[in-house]
């Protein structure tokens, strides 16, 4: 068994655990701690430190996290703190745990564990992985390769970013019904299928636990099922791209 640490940095909270690579199995208890406010690169490399010891982690060390993510630097900076943007995060990171720390966006994560090990196992075509949560991720696959850094919650519907319509952040805070909610996550699935045709669309993040209750207002032309891992996605994803 090869076990790596799966860290997964969202805008609200910071998610861990253990993980084995071959299976894509938790082999801890998963631990989770509030993202800090404000989210500077000190601060989350402070938490992730506190993960680290948590699980007295020695070894190989995946993370996730909320932006475009080139050559270990952060590009972008969604839902954290804008000194993100332009940032050497892997280099942070590696600093902080003393070891080296694979740093992959957090939807590009959920993706892949979710091809290798959940609803998109032995899918070929184009397979689109959607995340809702804080914002709306975005992991896009042709044939079961990653085409990484997707920003479909960037695409505008109505005047906005879809992640500022349709996120379940937004869902909560506008105190939207299901079904009203489902038509606007619909809207974004429609223009998904008008560019890209895919052949599956996945429903991730932690809204997929609840997937029954807003599955049949749905609108759209492509299957769609919920996300197998849900909200360990990310953790076993974020180990998964370590071992690749």
């Amino acid at each position: 068994m090869v076990s790596i640490l799966g860290i997964d940095i969202g805008g609200s909270g910071i998610k861990a655990a253990p993980v084995d690579v071959d299976s894509g199995q938790l082999v801890a208890e998963r631990w989770r701690i509030a993202t800090p406010l404000p989210a500077t690169p000190g601060a989350v490399a402070g938490a992730v430190g506190q993960i680290a010891q948590h699980f007295s982690w020695r070894g190989a060390v995946g993370c996730t996290f909320p932006a475009v993510i080139k050559y270990g630097v952060t590009m972008t900076a969604a839902n954290v703190d804008a000194s993100w943007i332009g940032y050497d995060a892997a280099g942070l990171f590696t600093r902080t745990l003393g070891c080296s720390v694979t740093l992959v966006n957090d939807a590009d994560a959920a993706g892949l564990a979710e091809m290798r090990y959940g609803a998109g196992r032995d899918r070929n075509g184009t397979v689109i992985v959607l995340t809702f949560g804080t914002g709306i991720g975005s992991a896009i696959f042709v044939n079961g390769t990653l085409v990484p850094n997707t920003e479909f919650g960037h695409l505008e519907l109505r005047g906005k970013k879809a992640e500022h319509r349709a996120s379940d952040k937004i869902r909560k805070e506008q105190d939207l019904s299901w079904e009203k909610w489902a038509a606007r996550v619909s809207e974004l699935l429609v223009t998904l299928e008008d560019l890209f045709w895919p052949d599956l669309l996945i429903v991730g993040g932690g809204v997929s636990r609840k997937y029954d209750k807003f599955a049949a207002h749905l609108r759209c032309q492509t299957p769609v099922i919920p996300a197998a891992l849900q909200n360990d996605a990310g953790i076993v994803g974020a180990a998964l791209a370590t071992r690749r």
